[in-house]
This record gives C-alpha cells, structure tokens and sequence, in this order.
C-alpha cells in the first residue's frame, strides 16, 4: 500500500519489438516503401509468453511498391491485444528516392494515420470503483518520419513511426488518471558480405529508444544458403536470445519463423 501511495509514474513497453525487424522494416520507418522493385506485402503474427492468458499478441500487415522512378507508396495494419487492451493502428506511407551513387539510393519518408483504441473495462471484474465503470474508445490521430539509405550491400535506417504524443487512457470522477504514448525512435542497419557465391552473411543491429524506458538493441547475424535457407541467431541486450528461420518457398513468396 505504501509502495503504491507513493509511486508518481509507472513505465512499460507500449509498441511492440519485433524480432524480424528486418522483415518488417515498412511498419518501423516510412522510408522503406519503394526500396524493393515491384511490389512486396508482408505478414507478420507475434506471441508474446506464450501460453500466459491475456499475453500480449500482435498481427501486422504491409503493402509497398514503386511508382515511377522515385516514388514508393506504402500501407500498414497492425493489430495489437493485451488483456483488456485492443489497438489498432493504420497508416498510409509515402517515400522519395534521392539517387546517391550508381549502387546507393537515399530514401525520405513520411506516414500518416492513426490508433484505434478500446479498453474493455468490464473484463477486469472491478464493479465498485468509479475508474472503471465505462470503456474506453478512441482514435489517436498521428504523423511518423524517417531516412533509409541503401546500398549494393548494406542499408541503414532511422525513423519515429508516431511523432505524436496521444492519450490512451484518462478518467476523472474525482481522481485524475492518464496513459500517453510515448516518441519510439529507432536506428539501426546491416551489411551482407559473400563468403562464397553461395552463401552469404548478414549482421544487423536495431536500436529502440523510448522516453522513461531502458535503452533497447537487437543484434542479429543470419546465413543465406543458396538463396533458399536463411538461418539467424539474435541477442537483444540484457534480455533474450532468439533464433531465427526463413526458408524461400519460391521465387516470389518466403516464410519465416523466430522464438
């Protein structure tokens, strides 16, 4: 009870990380849409303490492609539950390229959207207290931002997918309570070296910063075998081991898992 007269502010994770970041590169900065020739949508499903009631899921979604020489156009579902929490978020991005080099292409983007969040207030049971006698819904409008450079080997990204600092939760009748989203600011990169010309190797790292929560980094180092198999391992700083597997299923589709 002490403990919790006293406490001013609680932090915790809001956005979820991703493992296969750099998979999903479209939901993390703008900038990437329009990178790949052609077309590319990618789906992403995420369990978190699997086998925990209530644990945190996420599903994800993404389109880009390329219009005309230096414009790419993107699109992104994500889909967030956590107990009582439900969030949806969509964006529509949109890039230009800013030819370098021969081999090297800068990118510029931005994303525009919004959150979708409902907290469904009755699933905690709590009947007699005034804080939760009615659900939240709402919409969060939001802006994002961000730079990707690429290269003939190696790209490097940095980027805030919501500039917008937007309330999630806040309730009155006599007691003033609030949630906000927090900036998310992520910088990271890769470079593939050829060991052989069929194998290939690829380190990367991925760094969140978040205000109020401990500095977070993913580093990944995955082998591509015959342009069929790719097999990775991933440690993200004072937190968790991760393997990582992708296997290409044809020219045009690939499927991939991590734990």
């Amino acid at each position: 009870l002490v403990v919790l007269v006293l406490s001013l502010g609680l932090s915790a994770q809001q956005d979820p990380t991703y493992t296969l970041y750099a998979y999903n590169l479209n939901v993390i900065t703008p900038a990437f849409a329009g990178s790949v020739e052609g077309s590319q949508l990618t789906a992403n499903f995420r369990s978190q303490w699997v086998g925990i009631p209530d644990s945190p899921e996420t599903q994800s979604f993404s389109f880009a492609t390329v219009l005309g020489e230096r414009v790419g156009i993107g699109a992104s579902v994500i889909n967030n539950s956590v107990f009582v929490l439900g969030e949806t978020d969509i964006y529509l991005d949109f890039s230009y390229k800013v030819p370098l080099s021969r081999y090297t292409d800068l990118y510029f983007g931005v994303k525009a959207g919004g959150s979708s969040i409902a907290i469904d207030l009755n699933r905690t049971g709590i009947l007699d207290d005034p804080l939760f006698t009615e659900n939240v819904n709402r919409f969060n409008p939001n802006i994002g931002t961000g730079a990707y450079l690429k290269g003939e080997r190696f790209w490097v990204s940095v980027s805030a997918p919501a500039l917008l600092k937007s309330e999630r939760f806040e309730k009155e009748n006599g007691v003033a309570t609030n949630a906000t989203d927090e900036l998310h600011l992520f910088a990271g990169g890769g470079y593939t070296f050829f060991s052989d010309s069929e194998i290939t190797l690829t380190p990367s790292v991925m760094t969140r910063l978040v205000p109020g929560n401990p500095f977070s980094m993913d580093i990944t180092a995955t082998a591509d075998l015959y342009d069929k198999i790719q097999l990775g391992i991933s440690h993200r700083l004072d937190e968790s081991i991760s393997g990582l597997f992708f296997f290409k299923a044809a020219q045009w589709v690939a499927l991939g898992y991590a734990y």
